[in-house]
């Protein structure tokens, strides 16, 4: 494989490819186009009533782009169930670096001044490819991602990549569709201008 860089990372979201370390494989990183793959359509997003009383009842704060690289480290961690990560230290590397250079972003959730939840992605055009989230507490990363599809709606974007399926995205709306409607809807959002908040 071609040495990893921020430039091949983000011609490789650009042709639907995404990177996972292979844990068991010493962290050898390999590329996934998977069919189907899993979108988030922004204009149908479901929050529960539960959790959008969450939200408003301001028991959260919501941050942008402040720690990103702890986010990463936080995802990456070991959880019950999950011992081990697709996230190397290399990834976390690279991903930083597109942060660094505005082509990814964290949406954070903080509580009495800690991290406690967040999730992040890259950005590129209409495109926005959720990547992974983390949660401390319960509802923390429900929250960041009701947040950040606020961000993608307010911001123009027009494609939610969640890349694979899993009961969790389901609640919010969540669907398969085939790799090659993926890559029509991917080529439109490069496409696109967007905003993302400063």
């Amino acid at each position: 494989m071609d040495e990893l860089t921020p430039n091949l990372l983000l011609s490789a979201y650009c042709q639907g490819l995404f990177p996972m370390a292979d844990p068991d494989a010493g962290g050898e990183i390999y590329w996934y186009d998977p069919d189907p793959r899993t979108i988030i359509p922004l204009d149908a997003f479901h929050a529960s009533r539960r959790l959008r009383r969450i939200v408003r009842s301001g028991v959260f704060e919501m941050r942008i782009d402040t720690q990103f690289r702890r986010v990463m480290e936080l995802c990456a961690a070991p959880a019950p169930g999950r011992e081990s990560t697709w996230l190397s230290t290399e990834l976390i590397d690279l991903f930083t670096l597109l942060a660094d250079h505005g082509f990814a972003h964290s949406v954070e959730t903080w509580q009495n001044g800690e991290l406690v939840g967040g999730i992040y992605g890259v950005s590129v055009g209409g495109l926005f490819a959720g990547e992974s989230m983390f949660s401390c507490v319960s509802n923390a990363s429900s929250a960041a991602l009701a947040h950040l599809v606020s961000l993608l709606q307010q911001g123009g974007f027009t494609l939610f990549d969640v890349q694979y399926e899993n009961p969790h995205l389901l609640q919010f709306g969540a669907v398969e569709i085939s790799r090659q409607k993926y890559k029509r809807r991917l080529a439109a959002a490069l496409e696109v201008k967007t905003t993302w908040p400063t």
